[in-house]
């Protein structure tokens, strides 16, 4: 059975739909879906059957219903929230979806209907600061947390801007039932240094909690605590080689199915970190960096973390990597052109 991908393309007004050999990696286009105002971000209904589009140009989010015997989508609705978002992602069971708000400094909750379409207006609309850039439950559904990054200019092809989010995670309680979010206590993560942590990934069994850290071009591994759902920073590593110098960011961030490998594109040194996490401590060990195309803003692993596909949103490339199973190094596959700016990746399988 074939995996599907989906790759938003800012820049073409559309998404790009590609099915995924799952033996071999390899990638055939499909589809092409006209997407007005700009689709940057994504994200899946836990049952596979709608997918969530985030508009960059337009402060809009719509709703997509997916076709499960071929991956085709079919808009089924839309919502406009005060901005434009920077992140999306549903909660464990699907009844709400979260977005942060990078230039509008908030969090917030929308219902999801039925039929999968989100609702307006929003149930919680959360003032936190700005640079917010992620929000996304974690396995018990009960707690939340909204990275903010240090500094607003996330594209390494224009000058800095000297604009500064305030470097630190909000950590919430999470209703399930309501969709209601109530700040932790503390409600606050402050990194020691000035890292910008940016996205993050939950360990799929254990209690720990990776950012990728936007300015630190670094990891920060935390422990959290599944009673209180608050943070404890454990270790932060480099994604980059010994002695380079050159501008980077770091984008994403994906952990395998397994648990054992853990994966950031350095944006400016152009390549995909990795890095193995051990089972009982959660700490990070660097494999190195591979090669990649230029400004990696995007990345997905196929669901059973046997390959990995990184998009150049300035190359208007997508590259393919196999993931080697017992030490996670990437080997090189291929290179598909897919269209202007992708700046969204997502992997997924219908059926069982």
């Amino acid at each position: 059975m074939p995996h599907y991908m989906y790759v938003a393309l800012q820049d073409d007004n559309q998404i790009l739909l590609m099915t995924m050999d799952a033996q071999t990696g390899k990638l055939m286009p499909k589809a092409s879906v006209p997407v007005q105002g700009g689709p940057s971000l994504l994200a899946i209904s836990p049952n596979r059957s709608v997918l969530y589009v985030g508009h960059r140009s337009v402060p809009e989010i719509s709703s997509w219903r997916i076709d499960q015997r071929n991956g085709g989508l079919t808009r089924i609705g839309s919502v406009s929230p005060e901005y434009a978002p920077t992140y999306l992602s549903t909660d464990r069971r699907g009844r709400y979806l979260l977005s942060a708000y990078y230039q509008g400094g908030h969090a917030a909750v929308h219902p999801i209907g039925n039929d999968g379409v989100v609702g307006a207006p929003p149930i919680e609309w959360v003032a936190t600061d700005t640079g917010a850039h992620a929000m996304q439950t974690d396995r018990s559904n009960r707690f939340a947390f909204v990275p903010h990054i240090a500094r607003f200019n996330d594209n390494v092809l224009e000058p800095v801007k000297e604009t500064y989010g305030p470097n630190k995670i909000f950590q919430f309680k999470f209703d399930e039932t309501t969709g209601h979010l109530t700040p932790n206590s503390p409600s606050l993560v402050q990194p020691e240094q000035r890292l910008g942590p940016r996205h993050y990934c939950f360990h799929p069994t254990q209690d720990f909690v990776y950012f990728s850290n936007e300015q630190g071009c670094s990891v920060t591994a935390y422990r959290m605590d599944s009673a209180k759902g608050t943070l404890s920073a454990m270790q932060t590593i480099s994604t980059l080689p010994a002695g380079y110098a050159g501008r980077n960011t770091c984008s994403q961030i994906q952990i395998t199915s397994s648990g054992r490998f853990l994966y950031v594109p350095n944006r400016g040194h152009n390549s995909i970190a990795g890095f193995s996490a051990d089972a009982s401590t959660g700490r990070l060990s660097a494999i190195g960096q591979v090669p990649t195309e230029a400004v990696p803003s995007a990345f997905s692993l196929d669901p059973e973390g046997k390959f990995l596909f990184a998009a150049g949103s300035a190359s208007g490339g997508l590259a393919s990597y196999r993931i080697n199973p017992n030490t996670g190094a990437l080997t090189y596959l291929e290179t598909y052109p897919v269209g202007k700016r992708p700046m969204w990746v997502l992997v997924t399988s219908f059926g069982a």
